[in-house]
């Protein structure tokens, strides 16, 4: 019989879902007979705790993004703080009952979680002894949070090595941490051809290309970075990505373009892969997704604006590495990029850099595993699911 496998996320940033998204590609590929399901658990509650959730997140990241950082870093205790937790999973409880249904609704052979608010909510289940298929966590930056550990978990996909080194210092016996590097989509796996990406992108590629990306929803300094980079003195060929912004879009075809450059504005593009495959340089925030895709692909990246919390873990993370540099204050990107552009030796070595820390199979080693417990399990084909409570 055909393994059933259930992959969930949460939309609290771009990141979470892609990384979803990878795995269940993934899975389809390795075993085309699996039956695969994949759900944002934020579609599965109700619209306040959504906001919540969703909303929130990036209006702190727009508004207040050192109150985030603070409390990324006040979560993340070795031993975290009993009666937050059980206060913080009571409400999660109460407004996922979609959720629960769902997870009830099974059988399932396994389950793979991007965020940890499916990890822990299949965690409590399992604690009940209410679910008895495996889960396999999959943590989403280069830095593991206290928050992705949730018991009992069968399988912990971790970043780094630093990252598998907090996992079990807060408990997870090490046979069940796997560094894996993040999962990203499976076309960072495949070669590409630079004449082939150029003209589907409709590039020239006779002048470095530079490419300003803001993450899935568009948010960040769009405009100020956009103008410093049209201050460079040299010509660039220059490529933003506004993602799903499309206020910031139009804000940004506005604005003239000197003559010696060649610019290009998109929206939400599913050509990213494509995109890096061809730059010189990204100029971005540094998310785990964004990151790990221009990592596969060795392009060295210039960090800007990074959210406090989960984003300068990352960005120290590239910075040790030496596959990045970062810019303090956008009024200084012009003169940082201009440099590093002007010295290809050290372009060269960042783009090395990042190279080898890629780790373009990442979705696949989860998908491996998922199947490979689903298989050896057997328990969501013979274990009962109980009423959820």
């Amino acid at each position: 019989m055909a393994p059933r496998l259930l992959v969930l996320s949460a939309s609290a940033g771009a990141g979470h879902l892609r990384a979803a998204q990878a795995v269940e590609l993934a899975l389809r590929e390795l075993a085309p007979d699996a039956q695969v399901e994949n759900h944002d658990v934020l579609q599965l509650t109700n619209a306040a705790f959504r906001r919540l959730y969703g909303k929130a997140y990036l209006e702190l990241v727009d508004h207040a993004p050192h109150a985030l950082g603070w409390m990324y870093d006040h979560l993340d205790r070795q031993h975290g703080a009993p009666h937050a937790d059980r206060l913080r999973y009571l409400v999660q409880k109460l407004n996922l009952a979609p959720l629960l249904a769902l997870l009830k609704r099974g059988p399932w052979d396994a389950f793979v979680s991007t965020h940890f608010l499916p990890a822990e909510m299949i965690a409590a289940a399992k604690k009940r002894r209410r679910l008895a298929a495996p889960q396999l966590t999959v943590t989403t930056d280069f830095d593991t949070h206290r928050l992705w550990v949730n018991e009992p978990c069968e399988r912990y996909f971790t970043a780094t090595a630093d990252g598998a080194a907090w996992l079990a210092a807060c408990g997870v016996a090490r046979e069940r941490i796997t560094v894996s590097g993040i999962p990203i989509h499976p076309l960072f796996a495949q070669k590409k051809g630079r004449a082939g990406c150029l003209e589907r992108l409709g590039l020239a590629g006779d002048r470095p290309i530079v490419v300003q990306l803001a993450g899935g929803f568009g948010v960040g300094p769009l405009e100020e970075i956009w103008r410093e980079l049209l201050a460079l003195p040299m010509g660039l060929e220059l490529v933003v990505v506004a993602g799903r912004n499309e206020a910031a879009k139009k804000k940004l075809e506005r604005i003239a373009v000197p003559a010696r450059h060649r610019a290009h504005v998109l929206g939400f593009t599913d050509q990213i892969d494509e995109l890096f495959a061809v730059a010189d340089l990204l100029v971005s925030k540094p998310g785990g997704l964004t990151t790990s895709e221009a990592l596969a692909r060795g392009v060295p990246m210039a960090i800007v604006n990074p959210i406090p919390g989960q984003e300068s873990r990352n960005s120290d993370f590239l910075l040790e590495n030496g596959a990045a540099i970062k810019v303090h204050h956008v009024a200084t990107l012009a003169g940082k990029v201009g440099a590093l552009l002007a010295d290809p030796a050290r372009l060269k070595r960042l783009r090395a850099n990042a190279k080898a820390l890629g780790r373009p199979q990442a979705a696949y080693d989860v998908a491996r595993a998922a199947l490979e417990l689903a298989g050896a399990s057997g328990t969501g084909r013979t274990a009962a699911i109980g009423a959820t409570r």
